[in-house]
């Protein structure tokens, strides 16, 4: 089991919105959680990433007052979460959320605007998430994709300090997911505070100034991106080659091979064995590249374990 590291990141230390203290949940006898120490911190963009069943959902759904911690303590913006005052402070765009079907795209963005003291106005919110196309349609005409813009609407009408995003992703594009990457940097510039958990790791590398480590309900790592990827060790060596897989797997010091036709990724913890072997081997090799390992290898030595890995 991984060993619980704390990483600092450096910088000015930014007021915290949200912390969970000593906590711990236990569903039954099944410790689900902790006892675990987490802080949210104004303006910064966090991604919160585990394998499946490390805790994700159970530590949004305490920050949220959905549920009660079986010890510690839970507080978002000085209070119980489950106060009104810090529930007009919070918006979450969580996976499993259920809206009538047969209300419009507009109506359901009204509905939730009417929840808060400030909202933003509508037509902004719709605006944000892509959906002014959309105004008119009914949720259960929506795809996949357009759903989660909605539900993305949702989450910000109320013009939150604290925004909590769950897999928020999912059926989005590519042009989707970038245009909802820009939608939550300009977030934290504002000052805004994001949670976000995800599968996917590029998603947390690209968004996330800092990135915590679940696992089986324990942090196990809590730094940059950058500090996080340096717990992994070796490095990528990419390579248009007209060397099998068998052959490029024979190269000394090759740990896994990625392919897609002829562009070959290496992880390797000896790189310039590698390369010279490479060379060596196929001397027309071309758009060499070496690079450090990625957020995924660090994530599995971490945990031992993919992010769509595990149980309860």
């Amino acid at each position: 089991m991984a060993t619980a590291v704390a990483l600092e990141a450096g910088g000015t230390r930014q007021s915290v919105v949200a912390r969970l203290a000593g906590v711990s949940k236990d569903f039954g006898a099944v410790r689900a959680l902790g006892p675990i120490d987490l802080e949210l911190r104004q303006g910064e963009v966090t991604a919160l990433l585990g394998p499946n069943g490390a805790g994700k959902t159970t530590s949004v759904r305490l920050l949220l007052g959905l549920c009660a911690p079986s010890e510690g303590n839970v507080r978002v913006f000085g209070r119980d979460p489950r106060q009104p005052q810090s529930r007009h402070r919070v918006g979450a765009m969580l996976q499993v959320a259920r809206v009538p079907e047969t209300l419009k795209v507009r109506e359901h963005v009204e509905a939730f605007a009417s929840y808060y003291p400030a909202p933003l106005a509508v037509g902004e919110a719709l605006a944000a998430a892509g959906l002014e196309r959309l105004a008119e349609r009914p949720f259960g005409a929506l795809s996949g994709g357009e759903r989660q813009r909605l539900l993305f609407a949702l989450a910000l009408v109320g013009d939150p300090d604290l925004l909590y995003l769950d897999e928020p992703t999912v059926a989005l594009d590519v042009e989707g997911r970038r245009a909802f990457w820009g939608h939550v940097r300009a977030l934290a510039a504002r000052g805004k505070t994001v949670l976000l958990t995800t599968h996917y790791l590029d998603e947390a590398d690209a968004l996330a100034q800092r990135v915590i480590v679940l696992d089986r309900g324990r942090i196990v790592a809590d730094g940059t991106p950058s500090e996080i990827k340096r717990r992994a060790s070796g490095r990528r060596v990419r390579a248009v080659t007209g060397l099998d897989d068998d052959a490029l797997r024979a190269l000394p010091g090759v740990r896994e091979l990625q392919r897609q036709g002829a562009r070959a990724e290496l992880l390797t913890d000896a790189p310039d064995a590698l390369v010279r072997a490479l060379l060596g081997a196929d001397p027309g090799a071309s758009e060499l590249e070496v690079a450090g390992a990625g957020l995924e290898e660090a994530f599995l030595a971490l945990t031992g374990r993919g992010p769509e890995e595990g149980g309860r």
